[in-house]
């Protein structure tokens, strides 16, 4: 790849290819979600409904609890707010401790926004459309199995049919009828609950007061810092090299920064300025492009960018990039790095998994 020199500057735009009607609802979604505009009265009621609807739905699943799969290792991870927190790099760190302690993991998740609805399970270079962008990176970089299935419970049986030791949810805190273990929450910090509401008035699944009884509260801060006032345990994402898209080839921030290339960065995930202020913090300079959540890309969506410009993306949506033939394109892996205390924390619970399990054999 022949580097070219010019100049760079940050801007915003919005979607490739014009103006999206997903995006521009979320946008409108967050202004009162997280800003000082109220909900209006279509939405406080709504937010009733929800309500109401949430409570029947914990009612019926308390009726319908997998029973058989009560006292199994299992993990939930998830969070309070809709959109993401950080969860996904979380549950690759997990599977990464589960192995340093001799555990067999496993991950389920439901695959949102995947094509099809029979279960899957997803390799390393499966389909994105078929296994969803969440699932096919749990499994390229965390080498596990993965089960990919509307009907998590179902996903979870499979992963103990195979024999494993201890088994992941990611996503499923509100998933009432799942059994649990251990439940994991991550709390994005620089958002924390919004406004206070519920869906669709504000961000939350659920009240907050749920925050007492889980296991471990996790902030996602954007930088390292001293613990939360709150007692909470933080981690952040470090990035490391950027690489093609194929994975084959690495190219240091310092390279890049220093060809004076333009540079265009496209993210389809829940916070693309979280994924934009960290390309400038690492010094990179770049027209910013976001898009909404679980975007499914096609070649057109790149058509606008000069041919000479490079492509920065993010792993989710490099994994659904992989087949569009983009020779100029790169992804910026990232790693949760949990404060010490948590690692020891976690690395103890998981231990205690694997004592119970032993003196609780199951068929």
């Amino acid at each position: 790849m022949a580097f070219m020199h010019g100049c760079t500057r940050p801007s915003s735009q919005g979607p490739p290819g014009g103006a999206d009607v997903r995006a521009r609802l979320e946008r409108r979604l967050n202004q009162t979600w997280y800003g000082k505009q109220p909900p209006g009265l279509l939405l406080r009621l709504a937010e009733q409904a929800y309500r109401g609807a949430a409570a029947m739905a914990r009612s019926l699943n308390a009726l319908r609890k997998a029973r058989d799969l009560e006292g199994r290792p299992i993990i939930v991870v998830g969070n309070l707010t809709a959109g993401g927190a950080g969860k996904t790099p979380l549950v690759i760190r997990l599977c990464a401790l589960a192995a340093d302690c001799g555990l067999r993991a496993g991950v389920v998740s439901r695959g949102y926004g995947r094509r099809g609805t029979e279960p899957l399970w997803v390799e390393a270079d499966s389909d994105a459309a078929l296994a969803g962008d969440e699932p096919l990176l749990i499994a390229r970089r965390a080498g596990v199995p993965v089960r990919v299935d509307a009907r998590r419970e179902r996903a979870l049986r499979a992963l103990f049919e195979r024999g494993l030791d201890i088994a992941i949810a990611d996503d499923g805190l509100q998933r009432t009828q799942m059994p649990r273990s251990l439940e994991i929450c991550v709390v994005d910090a620089e958002r924390g609950f919004g406004n206070g509401h519920l869906l669709p008035a504000g961000p939350l699944r659920e009240s907050t007061a749920r925050l007492d009884g889980f296991d471990f509260v996790v902030e996602h801060a954007a930088m390292p810092g001293p613990n939360a006032p709150t007692g909470r345990y933080q981690m952040h994402l470090q990035a490391g090299a950027l690489r093609t898209l194929d994975g084959r080839l690495e190219l240091s921030v310092e390279t890049l920064r220093a060809t004076g290339r333009a540079l265009h960065a496209v993210a389809g995930i829940a916070r693309p300025e979280r994924f934009f202020a960290t390309l400038e913090r690492l010094g990179l300079a770049a027209t910013n492009h976001a898009l909404p959540d679980h975007h499914r890309f096609e070649r057109s969506d790149f058509a606008q960018f000069p041919r000479d410009s490079i492509i920065i993306m993010t792993e989710k949506d490099a994994v659904k990039c992989r087949h569009l033939g983009l020779e100029n394109a790169w992804c910026l892996p990232v790693s949760a790095v949990l404060e010490p205390r948590l690692e020891t924390a976690l690395a103890a619970a998981l231990r205690a998994m694997t004592a119970e399990k032993e003196a609780k054999p199951h068929a």
